[in-house]
């Protein structure tokens, strides 16, 4: 939040970021997770994003860190629902990301110029780019620094 004007700062989050958050609790995103509970965030998420969430935690290798962590699938779509804010579909920049799955967030992050953080490679490697349209990426460590 700028504390100058008490502006929450817009935020997209990648589904790895989510996870680090609302299901693995790394210390590393603790920042993150602060900021939006204290709507220091202003975190922006389009249908798709949590249609993605929700289908990655059904992968059967989290099923194990959901126990491990006394969480369901659940808890963490309704932490996603708790903070996120849903918006309409973004419209396609040029900026192509090598991974379609990961268009629309790029795409989010520029339509709003918000902060991009992630932890996806073919992202990762449009940070120039990213920040040439107003956007700057970064990783959850690259934040909480």
């Amino acid at each position: 939040m700028d504390l100058a004007t008490s502006v929450p700062r817009t935020v997209v989050l990648d589904t790895n970021i989510v996870l680090d958050i609302f299901l693995f609790s790394d210390p590393v995103c603790e920042p993150i997770r602060a900021g939006l509970m204290s709507g220091a965030l202003h975190w922006l998420a389009i249908q798709h994003m949590r249609n993605e969430l929700e289908r990655v935690l059904d992968y059967s290798h989290l099923q194990p860190k959901l126990a491990l962590y006394a969480l369901s699938k659940g808890d963490v779509l309704a932490a996603f629902d708790r903070h996120a804010h849903l918006v309409d579909v973004a419209p396609r920049v040029a900026l192509v990301c090598k991974d379609p799955d990961d268009q629309c967030f790029i795409d989010l992050a520029v339509a709003h110029q918000a902060l991009l953080l992630s932890k996806d490679k073919a992202v990762l490697a449009l940070r120039k780019r990213l920040l040439a349209q107003g956007v700057t990426a970064q990783t959850a460590i690259q934040f909480s620094a």
